[in-house]
């Protein structure tokens, strides 16, 4: 559901940012959105490492990984220049 309609909301999304600010602006969220599924993937990644290797609890690894797809996210945002 969540995930199979997550594509098409982009495009969407997209499209509306074109039409109301020009397709510079519409550029920059599209960097960020990708930026924001690369981190998704890497967060993913680590969760299931953290639970799966290091047998910690739930909570604890999805708190710890927050911070990884934070790391992710803003050192993608800022080698592709940041989002203004």
């Amino acid at each position: 559901g969540l995930f199979g309609a997550a594509p098409s909301v982009a495009l969407a999304t997209l499209g509306i940012a074109i039409d109301q600010h020009g397709v510079d602006y519409a550029a920059v969220q599209s960097h960020a959105m990708m930026a924001g599924a690369l981190a998704l993937a890497v967060y993913s990644v680590v969760v299931c490492q953290l639970l799966i290797r290091a047998r910690l609890r739930a909570l604890p690894a999805t708190l710890l990984s927050l911070v990884v797809w934070l790391a992710v996210a803003v050192g993608l945002l800022t080698l592709a220049g940041g989002a203004t």
